[in-house]
C-alpha cells in the first residue's frame, strides 16, 4: 500500500477489472430506470433521491446474486 493511501482493505478490489464491469452495470440499470445520470459524469448522483440510488444498488445485488447462482449451478 502506498504511503498516504486511505484504502484500509475493506473495499479493495478482489477481481481485477471488476470495477469497470460493475460501473457499466450501475449505469445500465440507472438508464433502465430512466435516471438522469450518465457514465463519465464523475459519479455525481447527488441530485437523485436515496430511494433511487437504493433501487440501483438493490437491482445490482439481485443481478449479481443471479449471476453467482447460475455460475454455481453450471459447474
Amino acid at each position: 500500500m502506498a504511503a498516504g493511501s486511505k484504502n484500509t482493505g475493506k473495499n479493495r478490489q478482489l477481481v481485477k477489472g471488476a470495477h469497470q464491469a460493475l460501473d457499466n452495470m450501475k449505469y445500465e440499470i440507472a438508464a433502465e430506470f430512466n435516471l438522469p445520470v450518465y457514465q463519465g459524469s464523475e459519479d455525481y448522483w447527488g441530485d437523485l433521491t436515496s430511494a433511487d440510488c437504493g433501487r440501483v444498488g438493490g437491482e445490482m445485488t439481485k443481478r449479481l446474486i443471479a449471476m453467482a447462482e447460475n455460475s454455481l449451478a453450471n459447474k
